[in-house]
C-alpha cells in the first residue's frame, strides 16, 4: 500500500515499481516476502528432517534427497528469474532483443549467487564444511530450457494489458522469492550442512539475506536500471533526428 508522507508518495506494493525508490528502500519493501518464503522453507525441510530421524534413515538419504530437491528448485529460480527480469524491463523499455538479453544475464548472474554462493558462504561461516557447486558450469543441457521457457513466459505476459501486467509481475515476484528460498535452503543441507538445525536462528537470517538481495537486484535494479538506460538512449535519438 501507499502512503504520504511530507508531501512524498511512498509505495512499498509490488504492484507498482514506477516510482524511483532507494535500493534500501526496495529491500525493505520485499523483505516481508523474503522472510515468510523462507519460514515456509524452513517448515518444509522441518517436516523432512524429521521423518529422516524418526524413521532412522541415514543422514546421505536427506542429503542426496536435498540435492534433488535443490536442482529442482534452481532450475524453475531461473525460469521465474528471467520472466521476472523480463516483465519489468519491457515496463519501461520496448527493446524486445535488449530487455532478454538482461533476463538471461541477470538470471545467470543472480540465481547461482542466491542459491549456491551466499547458501556456501553462510555453511562456511557457522563452521559447516560446505562444497562449491555451480549448475551453470556443469548441467548447461538442463538449464537452457528454463531459460527458453521463462524467455517465452515473459515476452507472452508482457504483451497484456498494462493495467493487468502489475498483477502478473507481483505474482512472478512472489513465486521467484518463494522458490529461491528452497533452492537455497536445500543447497545448504545438500552440500554440507545437514546439521543445520542447531544454528536455525543463523541458518534463518543468513538464508534471508541469500534470497532478498539477489532476487531484488535481479527482479527490479537490473532491469529497471537497463531499461531506462535504453530508453534514455532513444530520446537522444530522437532529438538528434
Amino acid at each position: 500500500m501507499c502512503t504520504e508522507n511530507s508531501g512524498k508518495s511512498s509505495c512499498c506494493s509490488l504492484h507498482d515499481h514506477s516510482h524511483s525508490g532507494s535500493m534500501m528502500s526496495e529491500f525493505m519493501c520485499h523483505l516481508p516476502y523474503a522472510i515468510s518464503s523462507v519460514a515456509v522453507s524452513l517448515v518444509v525441510l522441518c517436516f523432512l528432517s524429521y521423518f529422516t530421524f524418526n524413521y532412522y534413515v541415514e543422514p546421505a538419504v536427506l542429503r542426496n534427497s536435498s540435492r534433488i530437491l535443490f536442482h529442482g528448485f534452481h532450475f524453475l529460480h531461473i525460469l521465474f528469474s528471467v520472466t521476472g527480469s523480463l516483465i519489468t524491463f519491457y515496463r519501461f523499455s520496448s527493446g524486445t532483443f535488449k530487455g532478454i538479453l538482461v533476463g538471461v544475464f541477470a538470471a545467470l548472474v543472480f540465481c547461482p549467487l542466491s542459491d549456491a554462493f551466499m547458501p556456501y558462504l553462510a555453511g562456511r561461516v557457522l563452521g559447516a564444511d560446505m562444497q562449491i557447486h555451480f549448475c551453470v558450469l556443469h548441467e548447461w543441457n538442463n538449464i537452457w530450457p528454463f531459460i527458453l521457457a521463462g524467455i517465452v513466459n515473459g515476452l507472452a505476459l508482457s504483451k497484456i494489458d498494462k493495467s493487468k501486467l502489475a498483477a502478473y509481475s507481483f505474482g512472478s515476484h512472489f513465486a521467484h522469492i518463494l522458490i529461491s528460498s528452497f533452492a537455497s535452503m536445500f543447497y545448504l543441507v545438500s552440500f554440507g550442512m545437514s546439521n543445520w538445525h542447531s544454528q536455525i536462528g543463523m541458518v534463518f537470517i543468513f538464508l534471508v539475506i541469500a534470497v532478498i538481495v539477489p532476487c531484488t537486484l535481479s527482479d527490479l535494479f537490473t532491469p529497471m536500471t537497463f531499461a531506462r538506460v535504453d530508453k534514455r538512449n532513444e530520446r537522444n535519438k530522437n532529438k538528434e533526428c
